[in-house]
């Protein structure tokens, strides 16, 4: 499990949540396809962790792939963090 401080870190650094939907053909019966997910923060556009998972996929994984989707969520970016200026507590 991730640090909720270190994930805003992260996010800050421009990483985003990034959900892969990867169907690949089973080894046995290749004429049917099987989903996995794929979920990790990542880099956009150039998605570094993605392609390097999917290297070692068709290195190391008899599955072939057929497709992968591919979506991104920004939870936090550098221009929507601000400081505030007051704190109430309400009681």
């Amino acid at each position: 499990m991730v640090d909720s401080n270190n994930e805003i870190a992260i996010q800050l650094q421009g990483f985003r949540l990034i959900t892969a939907q990867i169907y690949y053909h089973m080894p046995d019966h290749p004429q049917l396809l099987q989903e996995f997910i794929w979920q990790k923060y990542d880099l956009a556009p150039q998605f570094p962790e993605l392609h390097g998972f999917l290297q070692f996929w068709e290195r190391k994984i008899d599955g072939s792939l057929h497709s992968v989707y591919v979506a991104k969520k920004e939870i936090i970016s550098p221009n929507n963090a601000r400081a505030v200026d007051a704190e109430f507590t309400l009681q």
